[in-house]
């Protein structure tokens, strides 16, 4: 059994259409094949290939390892940017609520319990 078809939006298909193309631009920035890109990624060829075409079925983390290995920045942020990023969302996440409840309804029909 293959793998499901999955339905993007516009936005989310142009946002893949354009890391794919970045991919492909700095693999041949670098002069290189897709079959060495893959294998620095520790992807096959055809995963590199699904990518650089705008592909949505590649896993999210084997799109970030290929743009990783190509050398293209992930969120406009380099090395360090991204670990300080995440140390940053980890505490804030650490704010939140383990649980978020519905908000309770008022009782809007007038018939008030006293």
């Amino acid at each position: 059994m293959g793998r499901q078809r999955i339905s993007l939006t516009p936005a989310a298909q142009d946002a893949l259409t354009v890391l794919g193309q970045q991919i492909r631009f700095a693999r041949h920035d670098r002069v290189w094949s897709m079959a060495e890109l893959a294998a620095r990624a520790g992807v096959s060829e055809n995963t590199v290939r699904a990518i650089e075409t705008g592909g949505a079925n590649p896993s999210i983390g084997n799109v970030f390892n290929v743009a990783v290995a190509a050398g293209v920045p992930l969120f406009n942020a380099d090395r360090d940017e991204l670990d300080r990023l995440a140390r940053d969302g980890a505490a804030r996440l650490a704010l939140l609520p383990t649980r978020v409840d519905e908000p309770r309804r008022k009782d809007v029909d007038g018939d008030f319990d006293f």
